[in-house]
């Protein structure tokens, strides 16, 4: 029996409008290939990472998680070349809405500072277990916006900028003599030192080499995977991130901040 449509009431109508629009909304919600929600990323070793725009919260990683199922997520990172004293970093989690060009932070992890080992260099693994917070879930009536959960780092101390040791010397091939040189002393802190020159056009030349081939930066790498599960397989995930790593040194360092200045 065909409905004729004129004899319905104004808010029925609305209310079959909405189901509709829900209904068609639903049928282009992304589907969920696994038992949980997968965002693996491709980088696998700790790239080198330096601090932007004033040392600014920058992203290192990013998993877009639109449409997402699960109100918690897992993820994975490593860590290398950070030094007590000497170049630390601060990470957090933090997940954004993308409208067209605005991007806004509606969620953030504690902030966590990465202080490393004074004894030398060491790779370090993070787990890391957060409920993100994001309010808006899979909205209905917005089709284009994009949601992501990003690691995001800044330097605590440093980078450090090593100074690069240079030594010179003087190379001929197939020299005979000294022609060219000449050496002159000086005494620094109650030892001597050689400063030599050589004439120009002489054929002899100067050779340069570092001794030292480190950037001075700390390296992190993106997401391992970011894994959305439901609370019964990660009951211990939290608005803090609770996790876990192999480094020896990491304290507090505040609650999250989605006022905290961060890179676009």
């Amino acid at each position: 029996m065909a409905i004729n449509a004129t004899s319905l009431s104004p808010s029925l109508v609305a209310e079959l409008t909405d189901i509709k629009r829900r209904l068609s909304a639903a049928e282009r919600r992304p589907d969920v290939l696994a038992r949980f929600d997968r965002y693996p990323t491709t980088e696998w070793v700790a790239v080198r990472r330096d601090p932007v725009f004033q040392n600014a919260w920058s992203s290192c990683s990013i998993a877009n998680v639109t449409g997402l199922v699960y109100d918690r997520v897992e993820v994975r990172f490593i860590t290398d070349h950070i030094y007590k004293g000497k170049r630390e970093g601060e990470i957090r989690l933090a997940a954004f809405k993308h409208s067209g060009n605005e991007k806004e932070c509606v969620s953030a992890s504690r902030t966590i500072r990465l202080q490393g080992n004074a004894a030398g260099r060491a790779v370090d693994s993070f787990v890391m277990r957060w409920v993100h917070g994001i309010p808006y879930g899979w909205d209905y009536e917005d089709g284009t916006s994009v949601y992501t959960i990003e690691l995001q780092h800044r330097y605590l101390i440093g980078p450090d900028k090593s100074e690069v040791t240079y030594f010179a010397a003087p190379l001929k091939k197939g020299a005979t003599s000294s022609d060219g040189l000449n050496a002159f002393p000086s005494t620094i802190d109650g030892a001597k030192w050689w400063t030599m020159s050589f004439r120009d056009q002489s054929g002899w030349l100067w050779n340069y080499r570092p001794t030292l081939d480190d950037p001075g930066t700390y390296s992190i790498s993106a997401f391992h995977y970011c894994v959305g599960l439901p609370a019964d397989r990660l009951p211990d995930a939290t608005p803090d991130a609770w996790g876990w790593s192999t480094m020896d040194y990491i304290t507090d360092g505040g609650p999250g901040n989605v006022n905290d200045p961060w890179l676009w």
